[in-house]
């Protein structure tokens, strides 16, 4: 399974990375090919391609504030291929939350 996944919190510093590792820790111990892209401070970073979004089995949008460049997600949205959860959600509970995206 191919999972990419954007993180971002309102200040940019520490649940947009802590998101991010919780999501491509539980990814690797399924043996899934992931891709994180950070919304931080620092702008962002690992800026997802369209090619990969495309190419991905599922989207996760760990976010709680609103995704810059958004529009490149919408295809996904649309055919039903997303979960949106909070940072601080999937950070405590990564294994629940990559079950429910492999259902999507």
């Amino acid at each position: 399974m191919k999972v990419v996944a954007v993180t971002a919190c309102p200040t940019g510093i520490a649940h947009t990375y802590m998101a991010q590792e919780a999501i491509e820790k539980e990814c690797k111990k399924r043996g899934y090919e992931v891709q994180v892209e950070t919304q931080g401070s620092m702008g962002i970073e690992n800026e997802l391609e369209q090619e990969d979004i495309d190419q991905a089995d599922v989207l996760i949008l760990a976010v709680a504030i609103d995704v810059e460049n958004g529009e490149r997600f919408e295809e996904k949205i649309d055919l039903g291929k997303s979960l949106s959860v909070d940072p601080g959600d999937i950070i405590k509970y990564p294994a629940k939350y990559i079950d429910e995206a492999e259902k999507l």
